[in-house]
């Protein structure tokens, strides 16, 4: 094997006497999965977060009545900018560590304190296993109760 084709390979041929020994060589040193840096922006972790608050059983809505009316208005208009999912998440991310705040509303009936924790649960658990940040704090804020007899908030749609 000539010099050029080991180098390529990254194979290299160790002659001591009386054994002829091929070994291989690392070029670029360390983990190939380790080179570079990984950046994560703020909406991503605003989504994952609002997906996972809204699984927790309880919440019923994200956001405070006016950003849920704003939101629903935004969600019609053409190329509007922020998705229902992150509407009452606010996050922010460093290079290692995220820390959130939500507003909530919850159903009219369930432990507030129960709920909050539940919320706070999943969604560390979904940031830290989707992202691999280190959730640092979840602030909920909750913002109103949906009382059984209320209708939401959300305009009626112009055109059916």
């Amino acid at each position: 094997m000539s010099d050029m084709e080991s180098h390529r390979t990254g194979q290299e041929t160790i002659e001591t006497p009386g054994t002829a020994k091929t070994q291989t060589i690392r070029r670029g040193g360390g983990d190939p999965g380790a080179r570079g840096r990984t950046t994560i922006a703020d909406g991503v972790v605003e989504k994952i977060t609002g997906m996972a608050a809204r699984d927790v059983v309880g919440v019923h809505a994200m956001g405070s009545g006016m950003s849920r009316t704003f939101g629903a208005v935004r969600d019609r208009v053409p190329g509007g900018t922020k998705s229902g999912v992150t509407r009452g998440v606010k996050a922010e991310v460093g290079e290692k560590q995220t820390a959130l705040d939500l507003e909530i509303v919850v159903d009219y009936g369930v432990a507030i304190a129960d709920v909050a924790r539940d919320v706070r649960e999943n969604v560390v658990a979904a940031v830290e296993r989707m992202t691999g940040l280190e959730v640092v704090e979840v602030n909920i804020a909750v913002s109103d109760v949906k009382l059984p007899d209320e209708e939401d908030e959300e305009p009626e749609p112009r055109i059916k």
